[in-house]
């Protein structure tokens, strides 16, 4: 886990679930390629460098998860298949085949539980004095997927009771039309672990923003997504100038 402009008193609070890519070296590589653990299915491509990005423009803090979502997915329940996947896009992980309960409590005591007591930790602050926190969990996606292209260029996750999201959508699609997904390419669902357990007990909102990959794989795209995101999301919040 990484936190970037620890204690910065933004209203947003930027999160990476899928941010790195690293495995634990008593792992070694899962048994995967190089080529797989480049891939997204060990990670949200762009991810880290977007946040970092964002953070600095917005002077927010940014946590990110460092190990690669095959070791552990912090955005799904410990209790679910998905949480430690022995297959992605059909590719077998054969070092998560097989695991007993003390391997995978291992890595959730190491790897989930540090991420998200962190998130806690932080908004549990922000609440004790006061301040109000929008959550913004970014993620990446594939351009395409099982041979169907994606031509979105932003997908916005919500579950319907987000008024931030909600605003965020009318904005976006306002300035790219139909390059913004409204719960596309994926929706937000009983599968989704980070928001929900955060926002339980909390008057807080949030975004989910999916951005897609070819967008942001390198720098100069990193760069450029994160100033027009910046402005959505001030504008949303009702602080641009």
């Amino acid at each position: 886990m990484i936190v970037e402009n620890a204690g910065a008193d933004c209203r947003f609070l930027l999160i990476g679930d899928h941010a790195g890519r690293e495995i634990p070296g008593r792992l070694g590589d899962l048994g995967l390629t190089p080529d797989d653990l480049e891939r997204h299915i060990a990670w949200d491509i762009g991810v880290a460098g977007l946040g970092a990005r964002l953070a600095a423009l917005l002077q927010a803090c940014f946590i990110r998860q460092s190990y690669s979502r095959l070791v552990v997915d912090c955005n799904r329940r410990p209790d679910s298949e998905e949480s430690i996947p022995t297959s992605s896009d059909g590719v077998a992980i054969p070092g998560n085949a097989r695991l007993d309960s003390q391997q995978k409590c291992g890595r959730l005591e190491a790897i989930y539980r540090p991420y998200h007591g962190e998130i806690a930790r932080v908004l549990d602050t922000r609440e004790s004095r006061g301040g109000s926190t929008i959550l913004v969990s970014l993620h990446s996606f594939t351009p395409r997927l099982r041979g169907l292209e994606r031509p979105w260029r932003f997908g916005v996750l919500h579950r319907g009771d987000s008024p931030f999201s909600t605003r965020m959508l009318e904005i976006m699609t306002a300035a790219l039309g139909e390059a913004i997904g409204d719960n596309q390419p994926y929706a937000m669902d009983e599968s989704d672990n980070t928001v929900p357990l955060h926002l339980a007990g909390r008057a807080m909102d949030y975004l989910e923003l999916e951005v897609r990959q070819d967008l942001i794989g390198e720098e100069r795209g990193q760069a450029s997504r994160a100033d027009e995101i910046a402005g959505f999301l001030l504008e949303a919040a009702g602080e641009a100038e």
